[in-house]
């Protein structure tokens, strides 16, 4: 069992999924960025300050996290060993919808 979080798993690497290279490319510019940063982030450290790493309840097989990159906006992913593969990027309700 994979532990994420504080003390557990750091993310060393990730991969783009169809769907979040979408997602991404509809953001303006500024959140663009923001984006970039929290990966950069989350590459740095397993529980970043301020980007609320949580796993989504209800989604278990296979289990999913997000972070948040503004206050509307999340990435979504799954996370295998040290590699998270990025399933969205969006806002709030439309991840939580289908993430």
């Amino acid at each position: 069992m994979t532990v994420t979080g504080a003390g557990g798993v750091k993310i060393a690497t990730w991969r783009k999924g169809r769907r979040f290279h979408r997602d991404y490319d509809k953001l303006d510019i500024g959140t663009r960025d923001l984006t970039d940063e929290a990966l950069q982030q989350l590459t740095k450290e397993p529980r970043p300050p301020g980007l609320r790493f949580e796993k989504l309840k209800g989604h278990s097989n296979p289990d999913i996290y997000t972070i948040h990159v503004t206050g509307n906006y999340k990435v979504s992913m799954e996370i295998d060993s040290s590699c998270a593969f990025l399933r969205r990027v969006a806002n709030h309700d439309e991840i939580d919808r289908q993430p």
